[in-house]
């Protein structure tokens, strides 16, 4: 049974347990999905706003983008977690490859949050300028959501990536989550 098929408490149940998973990647993706739904809500919810129904479609699309990265990241870190504590035979370069490869893998599915993440906070910037300004505050609950979801992520990108600090990938997500940040700001401010 994936995340995606347990209810909410059974989630936060499983996150408060024992265990490394789910784990900080996994609620990141949550967060960047519930910001999206956040998103089409008040998209769908602004009938004065021709647009609102694209806008909304558009959210729905970063949902269903997001979503599922709760259970990729978490079999992806698990994976370089077994990776790391069982050394199937393998010493020295052999080793220190394969387990940057099983990190570099536990990597993407944070750099992917990071980037729907930003979307999402982009996104926010268009639906607190036009939608209803009767539910500007969630808009800018989304927008703030998404870009705490992608400063996690970018972390969770540095961490997976530790030998690699100079990896193009750590970059990236860190200049996701700078860009989430300046978005969800401009959201905030759309209707002052």
């Amino acid at each position: 049974m994936t995340f995606l098929d347990r209810s909410l408490r059974e989630f936060l149940e499983d996150v408060a347990a024992e265990g490394r998973t789910p784990g900080g990647g996994s609620v990141a993706a949550l967060v960047t999905a519930v910001a999206a739904a956040l998103l089409a809500k008040v998209a769908r919810t602004s009938p004065a706003w021709p647009e609102g129904r694209g806008i909304a479609a558009q959210a729905e699309s970063l949902l269903d983008r997001a979503a599922p990265l709760a259970q990729a990241d978490a079999e992806q870190y698990e994976a370089a977690l077994r990776a790391r504590e069982d050394d199937g035979g393998e010493a020295g370069e052999r080793r220190d490859f394969a387990l940057g490869r099983a990190f570099a893998r536990a990597a993407e599915p944070p750099l992917q949050i990071a980037r729907i993440a930003a979307d999402v906070a982009e996104l926010s910037v268009v639906v607190a300028r036009n939608g209803d300004p009767a539910f500007h505050a969630d808009a800018v609950t989304a927008g703030l959501l998404a870009a705490a979801a992608a400063s996690a992520a970018a972390e969770l990108v540095g961490v997976n990536l530790t030998a690699s600090a100079g990896d193009e990938r750590v970059r990236e997500a860190a200049r996701l989550a700078e860009n989430a940040a300046r978005a969800a700001e401009e959201a905030r401010a759309a209707r002052e």
